[in-house]
């Protein structure tokens, strides 16, 4: 049995939606995705396993609709998640071994947005020369974004959640534009989801500011 055999069945239509059909792959990969954010939001570490699953689930997905730059980028998110989960369990340092939710230093945010201007200057230049991409600009943008993202989510970055944010808001019209229709919505729930996230860490952040100021007031 080859590999094609064993992913054919993900591939087959399960449903239609607005005319257009609907894989295993694309349900499975809208239900992975919206439990990894809502743990993520959540700070579970189970996060990092289920979003390692969606990766898988997405690359076959993006491969299939030419979105190049996005497949690509979830092995990139695959290895991120590796350390992600890693960072998670001992960046805390010496006697805290749980890593603490912080802002993005002046330093960082120098170094993600140049990282994200190359970025998408270089893929948008790949995808428009080496590829069929039919959307080379925005796609090389939501993938400099979504690894920002995951850098800062991986270093438990508060802002890590605007980048998310930015990348959504470009996610939805996209996977619209392709007939990715349930993905679209999944894009639009992971907005909801980020929401609720930057207000989570924007309040646990908050608390050890509050029992700093109790012990010193």
């Amino acid at each position: 049995m080859s590999l094609a055999d064993i992913l054919d069945p993900l591939q087959q239509p399960l449903v239609t939606v607005l005319d257009t059909p609907v894989g295993w792959t694309e349900v499975l990969g809208f239900g992975s995705g919206a439990l990894c954010v809502w743990l993520v939001a959540r700070q579970h570490l189970a996060n990092w396993p289920i979003g390692i699953a969606n990766n898988l689930l997405f690359i076959l997905l993006f491969t299939q609709s030419g979105l190049y730059a996005d497949a690509g980028l979830q092995i990139v998110f695959i290895t991120l998640a590796a350390y992600g989960w890693w960072t998670w369990t001992h960046g805390g340092g010496p006697g805290s071994p749980d890593l603490p939710v912080r802002n993005t230093g002046r330093t960082e945010w120098v170094l993600l947005c140049a990282a994200g201007v190359l970025g998408t200057a270089g893929l948008t230049v790949l995808l428009d020369h080496a590829t069929d991409s039919t959307v080379p600009f925005w796609d090389a943008l939501t993938t400099a974004l979504s690894l920002a993202a995951t850098y800062g989510q991986c270093r438990k970055l508060v802002e890590s959640w605007w980048l998310w944010i930015a990348a959504d808001v470009v996610y939805i019209p996209l996977y619209a534009y392709k007939e990715l229709y349930p993905t679209s919505l999944l894009y639009a729930g992971f907005l909801a989801l980020c929401l609720v996230g930057l207000r989570n860490w924007k309040r646990d952040l908050q608390v050890p500011q509050r029992e700093l100021a109790e012990v010193t007031g």
